[in-house]
């Protein structure tokens, strides 16, 4: 009984001491940087409308302090940077302006939005730039940076209207898209976007003042076949009134770009040709560059080869001749010229009858 009872006592202490190793872990935010120090954290909840989707893997939210002053920053993390970049554009509000922080950033007078990597942080403004580029130095170990998607550069920046830019790799992240951009009745779209086969989707609002204005919506497809099998599945699901106002598909490579609500069938079609992707096919097999070699080298190679045919008929002709010489001199009429297999033809026009040897 005794045993037992020490070896429950291991398992508990072992338990608790993984667990708090755990919770110590699963820390996003540092306890302190540059003269901010950490106060306080709201109990940790679901920070995403999609988590699901987007994968969040944990979420933060406390208070700093620094001298009189105190600041409000949360933090999520979610599946990878693609995921990120999901949850940062659903947060965007109409006018926020770019900022030089993180991968991406954005601000405006209630705040600063930030993405890292997987993660997203979001603060109130009375932070300076400096300190808010410190906690991001602070939080790259955990960031697990990559690359963003691709999509976002194809948006043109031309009366792009600042922080309507959407990006969603799921269906519940479109259908927020759309509500947030005033395109709910586009909502029939999710189903045939195709985000069970990895469709991507990017859209934006563009006004150009009095001529003209809509959202232009991107959805990315991985193969080119993919696209153009989807475009007849959207197709059918635009009615006829929306296609006559020029909200029309169309196809480069594995983009689809349409314009919805456009002010104008001329103002969609501009919008569209506007699209910052091209396809390119790259041809990475191994080449060389052909270059005629200087005159004096094709010369002495001409010069070269010539010698050496002559000099091989020579000792072929030699050979030969010399090996009939010799079988002549010493096996007379047994090898070469033997008379009784030379034969001449005669005409008969003389009496004398032509001897065959005298010939050799």
């Amino acid at each position: 009984m005794q045993g037992m009872r020490r070896l429950f006592l291991f398992v508990c202490g072992f338990a608790l001491f993984s667990a708090a190793s755990g919770s110590a872990q699963e820390s996003l935010l540092p306890k302190q940087f540059q003269n901010w120090r950490l106060t306080s954290c709201a109990p940790k909840a679901a920070d995403a409308t999609f988590g699901t989707e987007t994968g969040e893997r944990g979420f933060e939210s406390c208070e700093f302090t620094s001298s009189d002053k105190t600041v409000g920053i949360s933090v999520g993390q979610f599946h990878d940077p693609s995921s990120a970049f999901e949850i940062y554009t659903s947060r965007l509000r109409p006018g926020m302006m770019p900022a030089n922080l993180g991968q991406v950033a954005a601000f405006d007078k209630d705040g600063v939005l930030i993405l890292e990597g997987t993660l997203v942080l979001s603060s109130t403004a009375n932070i300076s730039r400096d300190d808010l580029s410190a906690l991001v130095k602070a939080m790259e170990a955990k960031s697990e940076r990559s690359p963003l998607p691709p999509i976002r550069t194809y948006l043109p920046a031309g009366g792009r209207l600042l922080g309507s830019e959407r990006y969603a790799l799921g269906p519940a992240a479109f259908r927020e898209a759309l509500d947030k951009l005033g395109e709910s009745e586009m909502a029939r779209l999710v189903p045939a976007a195709g985000f069970s086969d990895n469709a991507e989707a990017m859209m934006a609002r563009y006004t150009t003042g009095a001529n003209g204005s809509g959202v232009l919506l991107l959805l990315e497809y991985p193969t080119p076949n993919l696209a153009e099998q989807y475009i007849h599945h959207l197709d059918e699901v635009l009615t006829p009134e929306q296609k006559a106002k020029g909200t029309t598909i169309e196809r480069k490579g594995s983009v689809l770009s349409m314009v919805l609500s456009p002010s104008s069938p001329a103002f969609a079609k501009s919008l569209r040709e506007s699209t910052d992707y091209e396809t390119k096919v790259t041809w990475n097999e191994a080449s060389q560059t052909a270059t005629d070699p200087p005159i004096l080298t094709v010369l002495q190679k001409i010069f070269i080869g010539t010698g050496i045919f002559m000099i091989a008929a020579v000792v072929l002709g030699v050979a030969f001749g010399g090996v009939r010489v010799l079988t002549k001199r010493f096996f007379p009429g047994k090898v070469f010229d033997r008379p009784e297999q030379i034969e001449v033809l005669q005409l008969g026009l003389s009496g004398k009858r032509i001897d065959p040897s005298d010939f050799y």
